[in-house]
């Protein structure tokens, strides 16, 4: 049910206009003047407000600038009866989305509501479809081992140099890819990301070299593999440390010899790929343990890019989660919300062991249980353990 507030000093205008529109299936929460209802205004999400001019202790302008400040995509409009043209020019031009003079006509009152709802609409949409289209999100942070990355980035990133990305689970080691891909000179082809972890053995080749037409049993048809579908830009192996060794076989010949053969096919295909790896184990280690290919580690890491954790930036948490507070609540069709300097501060001593990937589940978390303000209660009571 949208949600509508009245600013109105004349009580018998708040009841009629509530009564009216409360019948027509809104909301309705109301205030006697501006400064009650900028303190409404900044404590509930609405999606259209109905403010009077001429009020005591803050008038309907002083109402519309203080507002865009807390919430600018709020429709608000102007209701007055001391209104004339210039009046409803300057309210226009300082954000009101119309101005209605006194008494309203209720069709075209009802009418400018719900073409307001519907551009807030609009607009909350576009942000959505503006962000979800963007080619790489932002990677947020100013600490020292963010800005490294970032200016090794900036280094390698023409080159078509193979990297080698390690990290923990959730420090955002997709995202320096996407980077990397975005600033090279493939970025007009196609990144193409295939989660090694996530394939069974058996398949791993067919996936990323293809396979033919009855080439086994459930071969219905020929496919294309990763590497051919990445020619000319970049492959992204993340989790590469799980990859067979049958397979690290043939992919350490495709880096080689820049040929690929898909299952059951005995005709070599040349591909033009710049492979980017990326994993959360220690693959010396794993060479130690017979479970790497020495050969392959040193083909994959002509450049190095450790993403540190995030308990090793946590300078970074206040930008993230505002980033991320912006981003959830864009998404979910409701203002940004704000939050306490206590909760950001025992968000910084929290022990982040699923990194960004958590940190941002857990802002989620807090837009959805807290109020219009996220406070330190907020934290302790849904993302400290009890």
């Amino acid at each position: 049910m949208p949600d509508i507030l009245i600013i109105d000093d004349e009580k018998a205008i708040r009841k009629t206009l509530s009564e009216i529109l409360s019948f027509e299936g809104y909301k309705i929460d109301e205030a006697s003047d501006g400064e009650e209802g900028l303190k409404k205004f900044k404590e509930k999400s609405y999606d259209v407000v109905l403010c009077d001019i001429k009020m005591p202790k803050l008038d309907g302008i002083e109402f519309l600038q203080k507002a865009a400040e807390s919430n600018g995509d709020t429709p608000i409009i102007m209701i007055s009866g001391h209104g004339n043209i210039e009046t409803a020019v300057e309210a226009v031009k300082k954000g009101a989305y119309d101005f209605i003079s006194k008494p309203p006509d209720l069709n075209r009152l009802l009418i400018t509501i719900r073409n307001a709802m519907e551009k807030n609409s609009l607009v909350t949409e576009t942000k959505v479809l503006k962000r979800k289209v963007s080619r790489v999100q932002e990677m947020v942070g100013a600490s020292t081992p963010i800005l490294k990355i970032k200016d090794t980035i900036d280094k390698v990133a023409a080159t078509d140099a193979r990297i080698l990305i390690t990290g923990d689970n959730g420090v955002g080691k997709e995202l320096v890819a996407r980077w990397i891909h975005e600033k090279s000179n493939r970025n007009s082809n196609p990144l193409v990301e295939v989660n090694c972890a996530a394939i069974p053995t058996e398949l791993i080749e067919s996936e990323l070299f293809g396979h033919e037409k009855g080439s086994f049993t459930s071969a219905i048809k020929q496919r294309i593999g990763k590497f051919e579908q990445a020619n000319g830009g970049t492959l992204f192996l993340d989790e590469i440390g799980d990859m067979s060794l049958n397979a690290q076989a043939k992919v350490l010949r495709a880096l080689q010899e820049g040929k690929i053969t898909r299952v059951g096919a005995d005709k070599d295909i040349n591909v033009d790929v710049r492979i980017i790896a990326a994993t959360n184990k220690d693959l010396l280690k794993e060479v130690d343990a017979k479970a790497f290919r020495l050969d392959l580690y040193h083909r994959l890491s002509v450049i190095i890019i450790h993403v540190p954790s995030l308990n090793e930036r946590r300078d970074d948490i206040p930008m993230l989660v505002d980033q991320f507070l912006e981003d959830i609540c864009t998404d979910y069709g409701t203002a940004k919300k704000t939050i306490d300097e206590d909760a950001i501060n025992m968000l910084k001593e929290y022990n982040w062991t699923g990194n960004i990937r958590e940190l941002r589940n857990v802002v989620e978390r807090l837009v959805i249980l807290s109020g219009k303000g996220i406070t330190a209660e907020d934290v302790k009571n849904y993302v400290m353990p009890r």
